[in-house]
């Protein structure tokens, strides 16, 4: 499976998160995507194959596999590693779009890269809530599929065609389990980054809108102007004065 053009869309996103997006797409990167093309693939290679009951019963062995494995695991994986980068296309789609449409005017969209804003930052908000979901999601999916992380290496199968209850073997179940539970920690540590990140931002959101309506009163034009007047006022009741004493 190729994988460029997620790493195309993740890095156009790059110049547009901030400091911990960044940090979650590192860990996507390296400890996901990395991860799974340099070994998740060859460890589940041929895994019908692998699957060996000890019976000779017709049709047993893919019955047996089919109701311990209703979807792949690898493949459960690669599913959840596109859901989870697809909501960053929304942000790099929307970006495209605000440069296409004010590039005939000539300006220059997010000066500051770290500064989200606008229109953009309700669409990062909806991504950032949309890769936590499917997260969430497919963790829940791999523990009811396949009865948590655990891949043991016998299992006892009982379905029709087989005769009777026959044992089923999966080759390289511990290498297996340890990928899985690498998968479970990388998904949990990007749900909290994903959480941090929305509390970030929310935060810089509120700060901003504060900032915007705060004006010290020094600075307020009113104030200035009132105490100029306030002065020639008093100038004016001194020359009325001296024109009564005299």
């Amino acid at each position: 499976m190729n994988w460029g053009f997620l790493e195309n869309i993740l890095s156009g996103v790059n110049k547009y998160s901030t400091v911990i997006g960044r940090i979650w797409l590192s860990v996507v990167f390296v400890f996901r995507i990395l991860v799974y093309v340099a070994a998740a693939e060859q460890v589940w290679k041929d895994e019908q194959k692998d699957f060996i009951c000890n019976t000779e019963q017709p049709g047993c062995e893919n019955v047996c596999f089919d109701h311990f494995f209703p979807i792949s695991q690898v493949r459960l994986w690669a599913l959840q590693l596109i859901m989870v980068s697809t909501p960053s296309l929304l942000v790099a789609l929307h970006v495209a779009y605000r440069e296409h449409r004010e590039a005939k005017h000539k300006r220059r969209l997010y000066e500051d890269k770290k500064n989200i804003d606008g229109g953009l930052f309700c669409t990062y908000t909806i991504s950032l809530i949309c890769k936590t979901g499917f997260e969430v999601g497919s963790l829940l999916a791999f523990y009811f599929l396949f009865n948590g992380f655990d891949v043991p290496i016998l299992l006892q199968c009982s379905q029709s065609p087989c005769p009777n209850t026959v044992d089923c073997y999966i080759a390289r179940a511990t290498e297996k389990k340890i990928f899985l539970y690498i998968m479970g920690c990388t998904s949990m540590l990007c749900i909290v980054l994903n959480i941090v990140e929305f509390m970030y931002i929310m935060w810089m959101r509120i700060c901003k809108c504060f900032s915007k309506h705060y004006v010290p009163v020094e600075e307020k034009p009113y104030v200035r102007r009132q105490s100029r007047l306030s002065h020639e006022n008093i100038d004016i009741f001194r020359v009325i004065l001296k024109m009564q004493c005299g």
